[in-house]
């Protein structure tokens, strides 16, 4: 693992250890509407991805090999040899490659707001998002981003917590922002996931525009074990929008596996 990033992480609360992995130009911070749920069940695991957050910036280029090595890293600084594994968006393709490749370390996968099997039109749309990023700047296609984000109420009503996300946005490198984003938008997981057996929580957002139950139903039909959750009227940002209930579904599901 000569090209692991040793990523900041935090461990807290007492349980089964679970592992969480966030999505791009977030932080391990985008857990803490769900943290008082989860830490009364589980040693939570949050860490930073490669260049977000506390965590160093790396020299060069990465793909997902390079995010499944850190998370690796992140692992063995626990001690802890195996583990319940949550990611959302981007760490919804991180835990599950990780589980490819150390299928021994996992007990269960949470994929939140993900995304798998995306059509020809599916990819253009978020490949259209890169381009527009690289030829317009990251910080002037945040609007789109926010309503693809979260729903009117929400926005409306938070406002504090919506431009709090927009700005770590802004504060992430933006080489780093991209490169994620490129990952997340040319990585498909669909030829692969059948070979990942672990009982797995797939859960997204009825209105998420890219990681939507289309999609997602056609990850868990993919899984070998794994269950469906459709959360009503949600976009992709579920966790800051609606995390205590996403924490009561994992709850839910890791308590019903025994």
């Amino acid at each position: 693992m000569s090209n692991t990033i040793e990523c900041a992480y935090t461990v807290e609360g007492d349980g089964p250890p679970l592992f969480l992995i966030h999505g791009i130009g977030a932080a391990r911070d985008t857990w803490r509407y769900l943290m008082p749920t989860l830490r009364q069940h589980f040693t939570v695991v949050s860490y930073d991805l490669r260049g977000h957050g506390a965590s160093p910036l790396p020299d060069a280029p990465f793909g997902l090999d390079e995010l499944v090595s850190d998370l690796e890293w992140v692992r063995a600084q626990t001690g802890i040899e195996q583990a319940h594994f949550a990611g959302h968006s981007l760490g919804g393709m991180i835990g599950p490659a990780y589980a490819r490749k150390y299928p021994d370390r996992v007990l269960s996968l949470g994929l939140l707001s993900t995304a798998a099997f995306r059509t020809e039109d599916d990819s253009k749309k978020v490949w259209g998002v890169v381009k527009a990023m690289e030829d317009k700047g990251i910080p002037n296609i945040l609007p789109t981003l926010t309503d693809r984000w979260y729903t009117d109420a929400f926005i409306e009503q938070h406002p504090e917590i919506v431009q709090r996300r927009l700005k770590q946005v802004i504060d992430t490198d933006p080489e780093i922002f991209m490169n994620v984003f490129r990952i997340y938008a040319g990585v498909e997981m669909g030829p692969w996931l059948h070979e990942i057996d672990h009982p797995s929580l797939v859960l997204t957002g009825e209105n998420d525009g890219g990681c939507n139950p289309r999609l997602n139903k056609q990850i868990a039909d993919a899984m070998p074990n794994a269950e469906l959750v459709i959360l009503p009227g949600y976009k992709h940002s579920i966790l800051l929008e609606t995390g205590e209930t996403v924490a009561d579904h994992i709850v839910r599901f890791v308590e019903r596996l025994g």
